[in-house]
């Protein structure tokens, strides 16, 4: 990947310190790109494992397992906090831990505890891997029992967005209130490095040229949301670091870079990305925007803006929106010629022509969070948190062609590999 110029941290303002104190805790959201290492990315499964789809239902407390592709149908269903009371006990016994599970529940939960926010398997299809920000940790769930394999508690009070390695042995997962990023090993839990980032780390991506990339969106659950207020949100810049030493290959200011596109009325924070298949551009989504924006990786600037229509019935009054988002969630048809938006305060998801940039017919979704893939890469698969179910979008044609109820308040969406025989843990 040709170099970029690293940008200068701005300093943070007292305001931004207090908006941090203010808020506690961080947000939900994320990237919709088929996994490095995912089932869409390596092919057909080895055998004795098939494909599948974790659906995360946050406020449930439990994953969903359903069909890659067809009808999308449930297969199982997993209990990602079997040891609930056990962290509730730790959590009631001290004052500051209870604060912050608190503060999550009042803030990004929405009045909820977010029990899982991001999930991926173990290469060999044995278990999986869920970061639970109200719990503040990452844990490894065997598939055919439930049972809790290895616990890694974050840095900070809330854990958050994860990615996992090109050949899948590795989970980055942020830990939102420490502004770190860990990396562990998948298969064991035990930390293979660490890097610190900007205010909020959000989405965690890595790249086939062995870089990993961490969005940091700032203070999104304050009331300060007014476009001139924007400065409070604290530092928000994207960290790229080498992927096997974590040391900062480059830092990008988006507020430079949309300034320079004549943006300067956008939010900088980054939510949902969505890379190219060559990663020469990086489609972003934005604080408060009814679109994403194109960036050009080789030649460090923005270069296209797209607004989406907005729903009539949207509240205007920003504060109202979800941890600051309007449309939140963006995948990639794999052959890089659609983009999948999912236009979650305006209640739809489209699917957008990447060269025309024209998009195609809103297909109704009650606050749609995330977009992803289709394991055989013919529909983006959003969740719908409104509606507690994932529906499936054709990219050819833009209209919806299956949806699946599964638990209270779906967000994340990931391919994984299962075992063949599997339709539910025997215990737990």
């Amino acid at each position: 990947m040709p170099s970029l110029r690293t940008s200068t941290v701005r300093p943070r303002r007292l305001a931004a310190a207090l908006a941090v104190a203010v808020a506690l805790v961080a947000t939900v959201g994320g990237t919709g790109s088929a996994a490095p290492g995912s089932a869409a990315a390596e092919g057909a499964a080895p055998a004795g494992l098939r494909e599948a789809m974790f659906v995360g239902n946050n406020w449930d407390g439990t994953a969903d397992v359903i069909a890659s592709r067809g009808d999308f149908h449930r297969i199982g269903r997993v209990n990602v906090i079997p040891d609930k009371e056990e962290r509730l006990r730790e959590i009631y016994l001290n004052p500051i831990k209870l604060a912050f599970f608190l503060g999550v529940r009042s803030g990004p939960g929405e009045g909820h505890d977010q029990f899982v926010d991001d999930m991926y398997a173990t290469p060999d299809g044995s278990s999986m891997v869920v970061s639970r920000p109200s719990f503040a940790d990452v844990v490894s769930l065997d598939l055919r029992t439930g049972r809790i394999n290895w616990r890694f508690p974050v840095a900070g009070y809330r854990a958050d967005h994860m990615a996992v390695s090109p050949d899948g042995t590795r989970v980055a997962v942020s830990a939102s209130t420490a502004n770190t990023v860990h990396v562990l090993d998948i298969a064991t839990g035990r930390q293979i490095g660490s890097f610190k980032t900007g205010d909020k780390p959000h989405e965690n991506v890595f790249t086939a040229d062995g870089l990993l990339w961490n969005m940091a969106i700032g203070e999104v659950t304050t009331a300060l949301d007014a476009p001139w207020l924007d400065w409070t949100k604290g530092d928000r810049r994207i960290t790229v670091v080498d992927a096997t030493t974590f040391k900062t290959v480059r830092v990008i200011d988006m507020r430079e870079r949309l300034d320079a596109f004549g943006r300067g009325d956008l939010s900088d924070a980054v939510r949902p990305v969505a890379f190219t298949p060559d990663e020469k551009k990086l489609y972003l989504q934005v604080s408060f925007y009814n679109g994403f924006l194109e960036y050009d990786v080789t030649t460090d600037r923005i270069t296209r803006a797209k607004v989406l229509p907005g729903n009539p019935k949207t509240d205007p009054d920003r504060t109202t929106w979800v941890n600051d988002s309007r449309h939140h969630g963006l995948s990639m048809s794999p052959d890089g010629t659609k983009l999948c938006v999912a236009g979650t305060m305006d209640d739809y998801a489209t699917v957008v022509d990447r060269a025309t940039l024209q998009e195609g017919p809103l297909v109704e979704a009650s606050k749609p969070y995330w977009a992803t893939v289709s394991g055989d890469g013919r529909s983006c698969v959003i969740s719908e948190s409104g509606a507690d179910r994932v529906t499936a979008i054709d990219f050819a044609t833009g209209q919806r062609v299956a949806s699946v109820d599964v638990g209270d308040h779906p967000q994340r969406v990931r391919l994984a590999r299962i075992p063949a025989d599997w339709t539910g843990p025997s215990a737990g």
